[in-house]
């Protein structure tokens, strides 16, 4: 049986860890260095780090706080926000990232994903999907979550996967911040027609969201910021729990 990841996300605008709730009235979470550590110490399989603004401020990502933040973890990190070419991902590995995360510059720009795959490995390259449900259609949104496209959200995570991504992280923005839970049947029909791993992200509140995401929306992955950073969950009795209800996760 594969065995389920449980993620943080530190969303950094300033230098600071924020969240918001529909991408949107963010609100201050803590040092991202600090709680980095935290999370790698009590169990967390994974770290992901977003530059949320970079790509709006037309800046590329905070790569010394990326050189800080590795230098507390021992887990897989991943790193994205402003990164549009090979030199910007050399840059951020050299910096201790194990992968980055890409999105609206792939949007923008798909051979992107080609050319980063050839020089750094599918392993490396995760494409990061905002979208929301408008009159029953997944619509990509870009510059976090600001921008609509005419992009599908299915048609595009397939040409992601052709062009050689490892993984793609999925982000409901209806979900994201709610603490409803996740948008399970979206995240089902990702699994069920892609062969690559899917990263669920938005609407984590409870302990059974986490089981219903690897259960009902069969992510690979479950992603979440708030309920972690705010201390309403914690990583060793989430996955305990999960554990206990016969779910693979690593102890």
């Amino acid at each position: 049986m594969i065995t389920k990841r449980i993620i943080p996300c530190l969303d950094i605008k300033n230098g600071r860890t924020v969240k918001g709730t529909n991408f949107v009235n963010l609100r201050d979470a803590g040092d991202p260095v600090a709680l980095a550590k935290v999370y790698s110490d009590t169990g967390a399989d994974e770290l992901v780090f977003l530059d949320i603004s970079a790509t709006e401020e037309r800046r590329k990502t905070l790569s010394d706080l990326v050189l800080r933040v590795a230098s507390q973890v021992n887990i897989p990190f991943t790193v994205g926000g402003g990164i549009s070419s090979v030199e910007d991902v050399d840059i951020l590995l050299k910096n201790g990232a194990d992968k980055v995360s890409i999105n609206s510059s792939a949007v923008k720009r798909p051979d992107l994903i080609n050319e980063l795959v050839a020089k750094f490995g599918s392993q490396c390259i995760v494409v990061a999907i905002d979208a929301k449900c408008i009159d029953g259609n997944w619509i990509v949104h870009l510059v976090g979550g600001k921008v609509p496209t005419t992009l599908d959200l299915f048609d595009w995570a397939k040409e992601v996967a052709k062009r050689g991504a490892g993984e793609i992280l999925f982000t409901s923005m209806d979900n994201d911040g709610t603490k409803d839970g996740f948008a399970n049947k979206a995240l089902a029909r990702l699994s069920e027609e892609l062969t690559i791993p899917i990263i669920a992200s938005g609407g984590a509140g409870n302990k059974q969201h986490f089981k219903d995401a690897f259960t009902e929306g069969k992510a690979d992955a479950a992603l979440a910021a708030s309920v972690f950073h705010f201390g309403e969950i914690s990583i060793p009795e989430l996955k305990n729990e999960l554990k206990a209800q016969g779910i693979s996760v690593r102890i």
